[in-house]
Order: C-alpha cells, then sequence, then structure tokens
C-alpha cells in the first residue's frame, strides 16, 4: 500500500511535538568536489537516532487506535517502545 498525501499530513499531525525536525545539512567542500548538491537528512538527532521512530510511531498508533493493538514484536525497539510512553501505556521491548 502506497501512502496518500493525507496519510502524510495525518502522520505529520500525530507526530507534532514528539519527533525533531530534523534539518537538512550540506558541506561546501563536499558540493565542489562532487560538482553538484548533497544534502544529508541529520536524522541521528532524532529522538531514538534513527527515522524509524516516526514510522514505527506512525504504524503502532494507527493500530491502538483501532483498538486491535495487543503486542508488538519488531526489530527496532528503542522505535517502537517510545510509542508507549508518551500515552502512559505498558510497552516491553525484546530486541532479538
Amino acid at each position: 500500500m502506497n501512502p496518500t498525501i493525507d496519510d502524510i499530513r495525518s502522520a505529520a499531525i500525530g507526530l507534532k511535538g514528539l519527533s525533531v525536525r530534523t534539518p537538512l545539512l550540506e558541506n561546501p567542500f563536499v558540493n565542489e568536489r562532487i560538482g553538484g548538491r548533497l544534502l544529508v537528512k541529520a536524522e541521528p538527532l532524532q529522538r531514538t537516532g534513527s527515522f524509524k521512530f516516526r514510522g514505527a510511531y506512525n504504524t503502532i498508533s494507527n493500530y491502538a487506535q483501532a483498538g486491535d493493538l495487543s503486542a508488538v514484536v519488531a526489530p527496532i525497539p528503542r522505535a517502537t517502545t517510545p510509542r508507549a510512553s508518551p500515552r502512559r501505556r505498558r510497552c516491553s521491548a525484546f530486541p532479538p
């Protein structure tokens, strides 16, 4: 299933105040060296150190709102456990 623009807007609203708005960084020396422009998204600044938080948070939120969530097993515990804590839900992470 491909996300629609409405899915993206809904996700952004759900993450407001929870995720970090990560900047795009560039280095003039690198740009000159490659003869173009290289932009790097600073995802290590995200609360879990990666982009995975946003996707995991929104996926778990959608299931939880529908009442279909009783457990989550995922190889990304640092991304899934923050979903529970802001909403005061119990969550255990079992990394592989």
